[in-house]
């Protein structure tokens, strides 16, 4: 097994489209990349914890190749918005990656380089550059139960049917063969 930790907007829309993926084995909603131990959900909600909201996918890479978990990131957000998605805003909404190790650091900087031939164009008023940043991987503390598989839970949420299923549509759509 493998895992990954990736920051990309809100928590539920990363945990929905990761847990549409057949070899993804979990998948915990969570808060790293701030100085604040054990942070709430109400205090990340702030912007003044440091802390990003965002998912732990452990994945066999046997059944589902690093690449396309990767990859998938970069498809169900819009990397090159800088502390927002949509009209979550803040700095709990950054586009990051938290490499374990210098060999998911590589992997990281490739996809986000992969990523690039995507996103380079601007579109509307977002400039054609990805913001993604590659940050150290500290503490990850794990989110409140109720944010858990948050879109299986309430999938009539206005949330969940307006943003998250956009982006577990567009995720099965383009990694069709490796949908659950």
């Amino acid at each position: 097994m493998q895992t990954f930790v990736l920051a990309g907007g809100c928590f539920w829309c990363l945990d929905a489209a990761y847990r549409a993926l057949s070899g993804v084995e979990s998948v915990v909603s969570g808060y790293t990349g701030g100085a604040m131990p054990h942070p709430s959900y109400e205090l990340v909600c702030t912007g003044t914890t440091g802390h990003a909201e965002a998912v732990k996918v452990t994945f066999d890479p046997e059944r589902i190749p690093a690449d396309v978990i990767l990859d998938a990131f970069f498809t169900m957000h819009d990397p090159r918005q800088l502390n927002h998605q949509g009209a979550d805003t803040g700095t709990q909404y950054r586009s990051a990656m938290f490499p374990a190790d210098d060999a998911q650091r590589e992997q990281f900087e490739a996809a986000r380089e992969r990523a690039s031939e995507i996103w380079d164009a601007p579109i509307g008023d977002v400039e054609g550059t990805i913001v993604t940043r590659i940050e150290p991987l500290g503490a990850f503390y794990d989110a409140e139960d109720h944010h858990q598989d948050f879109f299986a839970k309430n999938p009539n949420q206005g949330y969940c049917l307006a943003v998250a299923v956009p982006k577990v549509n567009k995720v099965r759509a383009r990694f069709a063969e490796y949908v659950a």
